[in-house]
């Protein structure tokens, strides 16, 4: 998993039949800006692709997710020019206690949405949505 050029990681924080989402901050200098996000950002240094999701977890939402509780992960291509690849992995913690989470100093505000709202949310990121998409299907859910 960590052998391969990676450029970065996504996770997928899902509590029942809702995800954690962050609102992007809105500024030009940024891919995405205003948009509905999940927790992950780029690789620092050598890191795998599921510590690069987690540390930028715990960084934006001041979670701390244990690394066998994420059940699912893959890369897919890069959707930005000189990209390589990116992760996106996914957890379920449908008792996660929402008082622990606290925005970190990106973002404007973060919000549990149900998934199909985010699937359909005409400011959720589409690499994302697609990326979840395949998730879900594999998952059967």
């Amino acid at each position: 998993m960590s052998g391969a050029p990676f450029s970065g990681a996504k996770l997928a924080v899902l509590v029942g039949d809702a995800l954690l989402v962050m609102l992007r901050d809105d500024r030009d200098d940024i891919p995405y800006p205003d948009r509905w996000d999940l927790p992950g950002g780029g690789r620092e240094g050598s890191e795998t692709p599921l510590r690069c999701a987690l540390r930028e977890t715990r960084e934006e939402l001041s979670l701390e997710i244990a690394p066998e509780a994420v059940h699912w992960g893959r890369d897919f291509p890069g959707t930005r020019p000189g990209q390589d690849r990116v992760w996106f992995f996914a957890t379920r913690d449908d008792g996660l206690d929402l008082g622990r989470v606290r925005l970190g100093d990106e973002g404007q505000r973060w919000a549990l949405m149900p998934v199909a709202e985010y699937l359909a949310h005409p400011r959720a990121i589409a690499p994302l949505v697609e990326r979840l998409r395949v998730y879900l299907a594999e998952r059967g859910a």
